[in-house]
C-alpha cells in the first residue's frame, strides 16, 4: 500500500492530519501532544506518526517545503489514505505592520504566484484558494475558548524563498498579512478532492521588522497553533 513517498499502510493514518513542513516539528508534536504516537513514515527523513488527542485518531506528516513538496503529500494523502480534514501548522513571515513576531494567524486565503496552481486552470482563471468555513469557524472558537490570540486574513504563498521582485508594499496594502510557501496548494488540493483544509501560522520572522526565531524555536515552542489546530480536528 506504502508509495514512493509514505511507508504506511492502508488504516495507519488518520483522516484527521497535520502538516507541518518540518518533518521535526511533526516529530515534536507527536511526542508532545499525541497519545501513544508511533512512526509510519521515514521515506526521505520526512517524518509521519498516528497517535490519538483526547481519544481521537490523529496522524501529523511532515511534508517538506514549497508547493511542489506539500503537493505531493497532500495529494497521496487524500487519494491513497482517505485523509478528509487536513490541517496546515506551519511558519510564516510577517510582513503587515499589524502582525508580530510569535503571532498565530489563521488563513482565510492564500493568494498565490504560483505557475503550477495557475497552470491547472490554463492561465485563463485566477482560482481563488480558500479555507474550509468550518474548519475556520471552528478554529477561530477553539483560539478564544483557549484564550489565545490568532488573527484572521489573507496570506501569499510565494514559489521563491528569496525573491527580490515582489511588491511587498503593494501586498501590505491590500491587506496581504504574511507570506508563506504551501498554504495554496493545500486549498487548491482540498478543493478539487472535496475534503476540508486549514491552515495556521506561526510569525517565524518578520520582513518589516527584522525580527525572527532561532531554529530551535521554529521546531518545538509554537504550541498555540498547534492547540488550535488539535482542537479544532477532533470537533470536526
Amino acid at each position: 500500500m506504502s508509495t514512493p513517498h509514505i511507508a504506511a499502510e492502508k488504516g495507519e493514518i488518520a483522516e484527521r492530519i497535520l502538516l507541518p513542513g518540518d518533518p521535526l516539528r511533526a516529530k515534536f508534536i507527536a511526542e508532545n501532544f499525541l497519545e501513544n504516537p508511533r512512526q509510519y513514515t521515514g521515506i526521505r527523513n520526512i517524518l509521519g506518526f498516528t497517535g490519538t488527542y483526547k481519544g481521537v485518531p490523529v496522524s501529523v506528516q511532515g511534508t517538506g517545503m514549497g508547493i511542489p513538496s506539500i503537493s505531493i503529500y497532500v495529494h497521496e494523502l487524500i487519494t491513497k489514505y482517505d485523509g478528509k480534514k487536513l490541517f496546515r501548522v506551519g511558519t510564516c513571515g510577517g510582513m503587515h505592520p499589524d502582525v508580530h513576531l510569535r503571532d498565530v494567524l489563521i488563513a482565510q486565503a492564500a493568494s498565490t504566484d504560483s505557475s503550477i496552481i495557475r497552470n491547472i486552470f490554463g492561465g485563463s482563471i485566477n482560482f481563488a484558494p480558500i479555507a474550509d468555513y468550518e474548519l475556520l469557524s471552528k478554529a477561530v472558537a477553539n483560539a478564544k475558548k483557549l484564550n489565545l490570540p490568532a488573527r484572521v486574513g489573507n496570506i501569499i504563498s510565494v514559489d521563491r524563498f528569496y525573491d527580490e521582485e515582489i511588491d511587498n508594499e503593494k501586498l501590505r496594502k491590500y491587506g496581504i498579512l504574511a507570506v508563506e510557501m504551501e498554504a495554496a496548494a493545500l486549498y487548491v488540493l482540498a478543493a478539487q478532492f472535496h475534503v476540508q483544509a486549514l491552515a495556521l501560522f506561526t510569525v517565524s520572522d518578520h520582513l518589516l521588522t527584522g525580527e525572527s526565531s532561532s531554529a530551535e524555536e521554529r521546531q518545538t515552542s509554537f504550541n498555540d497553533m498547534i492547540k488550535i489546530a488539535l482542537e479544532t480536528a477532533i470537533e470536526a
